[in-house]
């Protein structure tokens, strides 16, 4: 475990440190004597079983409280819909799949546009758009201009895709413009890199099992969570992943998961690993919900888990 680093303010919006739980206003006050208010424990309010005293202050929290049940599930709280994005109708990307919920009762939602790696097609990371989409998000998997470009052009056509996603797509009024991530496989993980680096207003970034010939990403800002594959030979963590986290700055919100005895292509389908803790670093990172702190400190342990680092900051 790493020292315990000072937290910094994000440049869009403060960024709270991860487990401070703080008071919200009652749902119910009851006045008393001469005007005077009652005490909390007098009116203890309950939200998802907790009184309304514990519950975290964050305005972005979407869904019930979090089980390991629920965010291991193949799908969330949240009905959703999806819609094809047409090559044609949009620049800077190839087009691609919108995932979102159908209900706008809770508010708006952030956005995850997600990469396919080097050859690929959107369909290799179809699987993450239901999944992320039903936990509270709208998700765009994209096509690339060609299924030979490499990491930074993946990372350009990320940034790319939420522009679309938040100024001239269909489902812009449901999504906050401050709240966005990216993701990616392999080459679309080290595009993922790219695009934080360039976009330090981002809330998140998640490559998966990444690939990119640069190494160094200490000019990073954005909360990251790395994940690599122990046998992958197409991008070995030894060359690629772990290089990526120790880079990142030691004060940044970061992660480093390492799947156990899995190889490159272990994101490419429904993965229960890969979509727990990337639901929870989204939900943590773009919802600013602090219920999920619980899956991400202590550092998760399992069979599935080679190894987990983390700077797991608290108040």
């Amino acid at each position: 475990m790493q020292p315990v680093p000072a937290l910094h303010p994000h440049p869009a919006r403060s960024r709270r440190p991860w487990p401070r739980l703080v008071a919200r206003p009652l749902l119910a006050l009851a006045l008393v004597g001469g005007g005077a208010v009652a005490p909390p424990s007098a009116t203890a309010a309950t939200i998802d079983g907790r009184t309304a005293a514990a519950v975290a202050a964050s305005p972005y929290e979407r869904g019930p409280a979090p089980t390991v049940t629920s965010i291991e599930a193949s799908r969330g709280p949240f009905a959703i819909a999806q819609s094809t994005v047409a090559a044609s109708a949009v620049s800077g990307f190839r087009g691609g799949t919108v995932y979102y919920p159908t209900s706008t009762a809770e508010g708006t939602f952030g956005a995850v546009a997600i990469s396919p790696g080097y050859t690929a097609s959107q369909s290799s990371v179809a699987w993450l758009g239901p999944r992320l989409a039903s936990q509270g998000f709208v998700v765009i998997t994209i096509d690339t201009l060609s299924v030979y470009d490499q990491p930074a052009s993946r990372g350009t056509q990320l940034l790319a895709a939420l522009d679309y996603l938040t100024g001239s797509s269909a489902v812009r009024t449901r999504i906050d413009r401050s709240r966005l991530a990216v993701m990616g496989h392999s080459m679309g993980g080290g595009g993922s890199l790219s695009a934080a680096n360039t976009r330090p207003a981002l809330q998140a970034a998640i490559p998966l099992t990444g690939w990119h010939t640069v190494k160094n990403w200490s000019s990073v800002r954005v909360p990251t969570l790395v994940i690599g594959a122990e046998n992958d030979s197409t991008a070995p963590v030894s060359s690629h992943s772990e290089p990526f986290y120790t880079s990142l700055p030691a004060s940044l919100d970061k992660a480093y998961l390492e799947l156990n005895a899995a190889g490159h292509s272990a994101p490419t389908s429904a993965n229960v690993t890969v979509a727990k803790y990337s639901i929870s670093w989204l939900k943590r990172f773009i919802d600013d919900d602090t219920r999920y702190d619980q899956f991400l400190c202590p550092a998760p342990r399992g069979s599935a888990i080679e190894e987990y680092r983390d700077t797991c900051p608290h108040s």
